[in-house]
C-alpha cells in the first residue's frame, strides 16, 4: 500500500540541469519544491578517484542500469523491436546532476534559423524544398524571445567562450574568456581560415578561470586533465547542476531532494495532474507525492515514457499522422576524417570542451538551392584528452589486432587528430517513440520503443559534411587521411552521440505539439515538460545550452502559473 505524503507546490521528476534550474528558481520565489531522482546522491567529493577509464568510460559507472530499465529499438514498423542490453549509440545518465555530471561541456545556442525553420525555409526556397513525409515545424518561439534565457543560463554556468560571427545576436558577452588555444587548435584554425571559414573557440562549461555566478556559487578553473566526458570533475571546474543550481535551491530552505525515487506514474484528475507515484528503489516502498505543479525534468526518453504510461496526451500514429506524443523523434548525423601526422602532439591533455568549431555549413548559413538536403552541421576539432583504452586510431592498412596493431596504436596515439562534423536531424513521419507492447522494466512498466532510421536527407548531409572535414584535414598537412564511410541504416551500436531529441515537442498549436512555449502541457495546465524532447528537430549543435534556456523559460512560467493560475499563452 502506497503512502501519501504532504502536498508541495512543485515536484520535479529528475534532478539534472532542467530539474535543478526549476528547483532553484521556484525555491528562490518562495515555492516549496521536491526533487525526485531515481539515481543516487553524488557530488564533487565523490570524484576524487575518478580517473579510472575502464570503470567510468568503458563500464559506465555513472550511467543508467540497463538491467532494470532500457529502451527497445527497431528501424521500421515492420521489424520486431528488441531491448538495448548494453550502452551503445547513446548513454543514458542517472544520479543527482543527471547527464550534466558527465558531459563534455559544449554549450551552444541553437541558431535563429532553427526556431523558425519551416517559415524561413519556405520563404527562401519555396514550400517544395521541404520533402514529403518530413514533419518540419517552427518551435512557437523565436531566438530573440529565448535570448534572455540563454544569457541567464550562460551566466549561471559561467560559460567560457568567444564571439561566433555566424550566430544569433547576443545581449552580453560570455561571462568568462575562452579556454587556452593550444597548438593543436591553432593547426585547425589556420587550416579552416585558409579555406575561407570562420572558426571560433567552443563555448565551454569547463571554465577558463574561477568564477562566482549570480547565485553566489563558485566554479573553479579547469585543470586540463582530460577526464570530462563520462566522468565527474574532482576539481569542481566543470559546471554541473550539483555544483550550481542544486546548492542554490537547498540554501533557500524550500527544497528537498529525494534520491532512489523512481517515478512510475503521473496522477491526473480531470483536466489537472495531482502529483506522482514513485517507488523507493532501495526499500521498494511506494509513495504518492501530491503537488500543485508537476514538472517532468528527466531525460528525453523518460519524459515521453511517463506521459505515455500515464495516458496523458494522444500517442502519435505514423499511419494516420494523428497525435503528438512521441512524434518528431530526432537524433544527429555524425561524421569526420582522421589524419595521421609525423610529429607527436600532446593529445592526452585537454578538456571536454577544449576545441574549435565552425558554422559555415550549419543551419542555413550556406546556399541550399542546388543541394538535396536542408540544414547542415557544425565542423570541429576537439582536444578532450585521448585515453588509451578508447583511443586507438591506426591507418587503414594496419590489422585491428596483434603485434602490428599494438605497435601502430602506440605510435599513432599522439600523432593522430580528428576533424568531426555534427549534423542536424530533421523529423520524419516514420521516426517516433511509443510504448513497447512486449517488454517491461523491473517495476512492471512498459519500456519505451524507439523506431528510427537514417533518411536520404541524412545520407546526403553526411556525404557533404564528410567531404568538408576531409578538405580541412588535408589542409592541416597529415601524411595520411581516413574519411568515414557513408552511412546506410542507423544502428544502436556503436556510440554516436547522446543528443536524442523530440517526442514531447513544443509549439503554438495543440494539434501539432505537446507543450506550449512555456513548456506547459496542452492537456493539463499544471503539468510542465522540459528537456531536449521539446525540440521539434535537432540542430548541428549539442542540445544542453538550449535545454538550459528552455528550463529558465519554464521556471518563469511555473512561477507565473503558481501566482495567477491558468494557461500561459
Amino acid at each position: 500500500m502506497e503512502k501519501t505524503l504532504d502536498k508541495v507546490d512543485v515536484v520535479t521528476v529528475g534532478v539534472g540541469w532542467a530539474g535543478g534550474i526549476i528547483a532553484a528558481e521556484c525555491a528562490k520565489a518562495g515555492l516549496k519544491v521536491v526533487g525526485l531522482e531515481r539515481g543516487e546522491a553524488r557530488g564533487t567529493d565523490d570524484y576524487q578517484r575518478i580517473h579510472d577509464e575502464y570503470r567510468y568510460a568503458i563500464r559506465y559507472e555513472l550511467m543508467q542500469d540497463l538491467s532494470k530499465e532500457t529502451v527497445t529499438f527497431r528501424n521500421t514498423r515492420k521489424q520486431k523491436s528488441l531491448p538495448m542490453r548494453t550502452m551503445g549509440s547513446f548513454l543514458l545518465g542517472e544520479g543527482l546532476g543527471g547527464s550534466g555530471t558527465h558531459w563534455n561541456g559544449w554549450t551552444f545556442r541553437f541558431l535563429p534559423y532553427d526556431f523558425e525553420i519551416k517559415t524561413m525555409t519556405e520563404k527562401k526556397y519555396g514550400a517544395n524544398k521541404i520533402k514529403k513525409d518530413f514533419l518540419l515545424q517552427d518551435w512557437g518561439i523565436t531566438y530573440d524571445e529565448l535570448e534572455p534565457y540563454f544569457d541567464q543560463f550562460e551566466k549561471m554556468t559561467g560559460i567560457s567562450g568567444e564571439n561566433n560571427p555566424l550566430a544569433g545576436k547576443r545581449s552580453d558577452d560570455y561571462p568568462t574568456p575562452a579556454m587556452i588555444k593550444t597548438p593543436i587548435l591553432k593547426k585547425f584554425e589556420q587550416a579552416a581560415k585558409e579555406k575561407g571559414y570562420t572558426p571560433y573557440m567552443i563555448p565551454s562549461a569547463n571554465l577558463s578561470e574561477t568564477y562566482e555566478n549570480p547565485d553566489g556559487e563558485k566554479i573553479f578553473a579547469c585543470q586540463y586533465c582530460g577526464f570530462c566526458e563520462r566522468f565527474g570533475c574532482e576539481y569542481g571546474a566543470k559546471s554541473a547542476a550539483e555544483v550550481t543550481v542544486i546548492p542554490t535551491a537547498k540554501k533557500t530552505g524550500n527544497y528537498d531532494v529525494r534520491v532512489h525515487a523512481n517515478v512510475v506514474e503521473i496522477l491526473k484528475d480531470g483536466g489537472k495532474v495531482t502529483g506522482v507515484r514513485y517507488i523507493d528503489t532501495v526499500t521498494k516502498e511506494e509513495f504518492i507525492q501530491p503537488a500543485e505543479v508537476v514538472v517532468l525534468t528527466s531525460y528525453v526518453l523518460n519524459n515521453a515514457k511517463l506521459l505515455m504510461v500515464s495516458n496523458i496526451g494522444e500517442q502519435y500514429d505514423p499511419a494516420t499522422g494523428k497525435g503528438t506524443l512521441g512524434k518528431n523523434y530526432c537524433y544527429q548525423v555524425n561524421t569526420g576524417t582522421t589524419g595521421f601526422f609525423e610529429n607527436q602532439m600532446n593529445t592526452f591533455m585537454g578538456a571536454g570542451a577544449l576545441g574549435m568549431y565552425m558554422d559555415d555549413f550549419n543551419g542555413d548559413n550556406f546556399d541550399h538551392n542546388k543541394l538535396d538536403f536542408l540544414h547542415g552541421a557544425g565542423i570541429w576539432l576537439i582536444q578532450s584528452g585521448s585515453r588509451p583504452i578508447n583511443s586507438n586510431p591506426v591507418p587503414q592498412d594496419v590489422p585491428l589486432w596483434g603485434a602490428e596493431f599494438k605497435k601502430a596504436s602506440i605510435h599513432n596515439f599522439t600523432r593522430s587528430l580528428y576533424v568531426g562534423g555534427q549534423g542536424a536531424s530533421l523529423p520524419h513521419k516514420e521516426n517516433y517513440l511509443s510504448l513497447d507492447p512486449t517488454y517491461k522494466d523491473v517495476y512492471g512498466v512498459p519500456l519505451l520503443q524507439m523506431t528510427y532510421n537514417f533518411t536520404d536527407q541524412d545520407r546526403s548531409l553526411h556525404q557533404f559534411i564528410s567531404d568538408k572535414t576531409a578538405e580541412i584535414m588535408e589542409e592541416m598537412g597529415p601524411k595520411e587521411i581516413v574519411k568515414e564511410n557513408a552511412i546506410t541504416d542507423y544502428d544502436i551500436v556503436p556510440y554516436q552521440t547522446t543528443h536524442n531529441t523530440g517526442g514531447t515537442i513544443m509549439g503554438d498549436d495543440p494539434a501539432t505539439s505537446v507543450v506550449n512555449n512555456y513548456l506547459q502541457h496542452w492537456d493539463a495546465d499544471n503539468l510542465f515538460v522540459v528537456g531536449a524532447g521539446n525540440f521539434p528537430h535537432n540542430s548541428g549543435y549539442n542540445p544542453t545550452g538550449t535545454v538550459g534556456a528552455l528550463a529558465y523559460r519554464c521556471a518563469e512560467g511555473i512561477i507565473k502559473y503558481s501566482n495567477d493560475g491558468g494557461s500561459l499563452v
